[in-house]
């Protein structure tokens, strides 16, 4: 079967949970950021809550990303690695009644990996993330007839913090390059960018066609402040960008072009995946037709929508009117 996009990230099940600034203090992690912690941690943080009745989606950055593009309408396949739990069997149910492809032999002995989002009243998310069985992905598990059969594949710059998974990530983008099929990447995270800027550049130059990040990521890729420098001259390398700027929209570089797509003005409840579902906007576009503009168009869209609510998916995806509405640009 062919897929628009073949997504390779962490699968992770997301848990959101709105806390006061009083117990994000108490539980001493950093606002605003992404913290790996170890089995004990999580459990102790997950304690606080009641778990039924929080929020939980098959998640990790690719999967929000690969389940959008799914939404949208595209033909989407993912490979990550979960544990032989109810929480594996949740979200290997959860991406395939979106329509996704998903065929992983799960692990025993290894839980199923979660993160816990914690988000308070300025809508910042604070996430708790517990790797599980997903840090043991490896390039066992990359599928070449899979990539061969995908317009593009996309990795997830979180893949690059172990050892086995970002060999799974390699993997994938050689098989793609001998396939003659488009790799898309994205940063995740300023952290990784601060981790492994000079590794990223390598990328960029190397086998990635379409680079994601937002406007700290790119900051700190560059060395430069000003948004259109940034996007310039990691232009410079990449053959496409695409990088967020928050409520101001986002900037596309193609074919040596900057193209600005305006920001929509929403209320932000949640920030959670935002930029991941901006990316499922683009990469549903330029797999299925659009111009550049236009996927930008319904990427910034789709995040405005998706920060208006609680959690990383979309709680009404836009029907096919409403794609057909917001292209016509």
């Amino acid at each position: 079967m062919n897929h628009d996009v073949y997504a390779v990230g962490n699968a992770l099940v997301d848990i959101q949970a709105q806390v006061s600034e009083e117990l994000l203090t108490k539980l001493a992690f950093e606002k605003g950021i992404m913290t790996l912690v170890d089995d004990e941690r999580q459990a102790g943080v997950l304690s606080n809550f009641d778990l039924p009745s929080l929020n939980r989606c098959a998640g990790g950055s690719a999967a929000n990303t690969i389940a959008a593009v799914a939404d949208f309408g595209g033909k989407a396949s993912f490979v990550g690695k979960i544990g032989n739990d109810e929480t594996g069997e949740f979200f290997l149910k959860d991406l395939r009644n979106l329509g996704v492809t998903i065929d992983v032999d799960p692990l025993e002995g290894a839980p199923t990996g979660t993160c816990a989002i914690l988000i308070t009243d300025d809508a910042e998310r604070t996430m708790l993330t517990n790797l599980g069985a997903s840090s043991q992905l490896s390039v066992e598990d990359i599928d070449e007839a899979a990539i061969a059969a995908a317009k593009y594949i996309y990795i997830e710059g979180y893949l690059f913090t172990g050892d086995s998974t970002k060999a799974a990530a390699y993997r994938a983008m050689e098989l793609a390059k001998k396939n003659n099929v488009k790799v898309a990447f994205t940063a995740s995270d300023p952290f990784l960018v601060n981790m492994i800027r000079d590794e990223i550049w390598d990328l960029i130059r190397g086998p990635v066609d379409l680079f994601f990040c937002n406007e700290e990521e790119a900051q700190s890729l560059t060395g430069l402040s000003d948004p259109i420098a940034c996007a310039s001259k990691i232009h410079e390398s990449a053959e496409n960008v695409a990088m967020t700027l928050g409520e101001n929209g986002s900037i596309l570089m193609h074919g040596g072009e900057a193209i600005a797509i305006e920001g929509v003005s929403v209320k932000a409840v949640d920030t959670t995946g935002a930029g991941d579902m901006y990316a499922g906007g683009v990469l549903y576009g330029i797999t299925n037709g659009l111009s550049w503009k236009q996927a930008g168009h319904l990427g910034s869209h789709a995040a405005a929508r998706v920060v208006s609510q609680l959690g990383a998916r979309l709680a009404t995806p836009f029907t096919k009117d409403e794609v057909q509405e917001l292209t016509n640009v």
